[in-house]
């Protein structure tokens, strides 16, 4: 019977370990065992010269899940190839409950049908300038357009709100403790 297990590769290499997988099964006999191999992704929005853009990134860097039927030959299989490290779980995988891979594959499902924003950056953010003139200030979001990659920022210069317009996403960091004096 076909489970799905969790395979651990070389991070990075996700697309060449899936690849050389799907390239071999029908030569080495391992088509009915192993039925699909998955690169969990989501899409992700930021904006690069003025231009929104949207691009597919890995949602766990490292690992792949594996659809197969679990023996000594197929096990073998997965674990010589190139770039792949281990079966989570060690000497003997354990595959993965039907409660998980449901849940694993509705978040999959709901995050490709969506994209993601690759600044998480809302108003009200306590958030820190690290390029321009208000350099090293730290202010408050007071509005975002995430479709042009742009954000205003109220900071306190001599005990006045000045309001910093039109700075991008990169520009800003996220306020913490250290830096929010």
């Amino acid at each position: 019977m076909h489970k799905w297990y969790v395979v651990q590769v070389l991070s990075g290499h996700e697309r060449k370990v899936k690849k050389a997988l799907e390239e071999y099964l029908h030569a080495k006999k391992m088509a009915d065992d192993i039925v699909e191999i998955l690169i969990p992704t989501e899409n992700v929005a930021e904006v690069k010269r003025g231009q929104q853009k949207v691009s597919e990134k890995r949602m766990w860097p490292g690992y792949l899940l594996v659809k197969m039927n679990f023996h000594d030959e197929s096990w073998a299989y997965v674990k010589d190839t190139p770039g792949v490290i281990d079966f989570l779980g060690g000497e003997k995988p354990m595959p993965l409950s039907d409660k998980e891979i449901g849940d694993i594959m509705k978040e999959l499902d709901d995050r490709q049908k969506g994209v993601v924003q690759k600044h998480k950056v809302d108003i009200g953010d306590r958030v820190k300038i690290n390029d321009g003139v208000f350099i090293n200030f730290v202010g408050t979001v007071t509005e975002v357009n995430h479709e042009k990659g742009r954000l205003s920022v109220t900071v306190s210069i001599f005990g006045r709100d000045t309001r910093v317009d039109d700075l991008e996403f990169w520009q800003v960091e996220q306020a913490t403790a250290d830096n929010a004096s």
